[in-house]
């Protein structure tokens, strides 16, 4: 199965500009996953409409690919990089897994749990998870909270903390039920993705600001892969000074 890691850096980002370019440790934050990307898949590039993005992915040896700056969401952006990349490369790729730029720590075992979900034949797109731990994660509208059903699949997501625990404290609720924050990694076979790119926003994706409710109300299932590892994203410039911090202590 031929696999493309696709990685969205979109320069005006509205809490945070020029985001993919802010250092980390002496490495920008989009060089950091590229890298961390490149480990595992033979094919990466950055999809990205801005020239100064551009550019310094030259600069770094890593490959881009110009998208438009209209697009609503990095799906969309994925959509056409994953057209403009199979008649540059000249192949065809099964699955496009979406990377999320902020996201400078990925690890290669995640991205191997969400490849995996692809050995069942009717996979149509898949997602990761992590258990949450703490009260922070659980009450933070900034981390999406996923529920699943009992195949494993997505049957929601939401910035607020779900499920409800009726009759509990909320002090209490992380000892009564199992949790799970959504970690912003997507893989997509082919044609489900421009398919996907063509489906319109739906109310409560506008709701609740996550473009995959979109794919569930439209009857696209979403496999689920768990992953143990805690990933260090980065929303915010606050966000950023506690990730340079971390690798300070290191």
């Amino acid at each position: 199965m031929q696999f493309l890691g696709l990685i969205p850096a979109r320069y005006g980002s509205t809490r945070f500009p020029g985001k993919p370019l802010a250092d980390i440790g002496g490495k920008s934050m989009i060089r950091r996953v590229f890298e961390q990307s490149s480990a595992f898949f033979e094919n990466v590039y950055v999809a990205t409409e801005d020239e100064r993005i551009k550019k310094h992915v030259i600069e770094f040896g890593g490959k881009v690919v110009m998208t438009s700056a209209d697009h609503r969401s990095g799906t969309d952006r994925c959509a056409e990089a994953a057209e403009r990349i199979t008649e540059l490369e000249r192949t065809s790729f099964d699955v496009i897994v979406n990377i999320q730029g902020d996201e400078p720590f990925i690890q290669a075992e995640q991205l191997k749990s969400v490849c995996d979900c692809f050995e069942l034949g009717d996979t149509e797109i898949a997602s990761l998870v992590k258990k949450i731990t703490t009260m922070d994660d659980l009450v933070n509208p900034n981390i999406p909270k996923v529920i699943l059903n009992n195949k494993q699949e997505a049957i929601y997501f939401s910035r607020s903390t779900i499920p409800y625990i009726r009759n509990v404290s909320m002090d209490h609720w992380l000892e009564k039920h199992i949790f799970y924050k959504h970690i912003g990694l997507y893989a997509y076979r082919f044609q489900t993705l421009m398919k996907l790119a063509k489906l319109t926003p739906s109310s409560l994706e506008i709701a609740e600001s996550l473009e995959q409710i979109r794919w569930i109300e439209n009857d696209f299932r979403i496999k689920i892969a768990i992953t143990d590892t805690e990933n260090l994203s980065i929303d915010t410039p606050q966000d950023l000074e506690r990730v340079r911090k971390h690798l300070e202590n290191l």
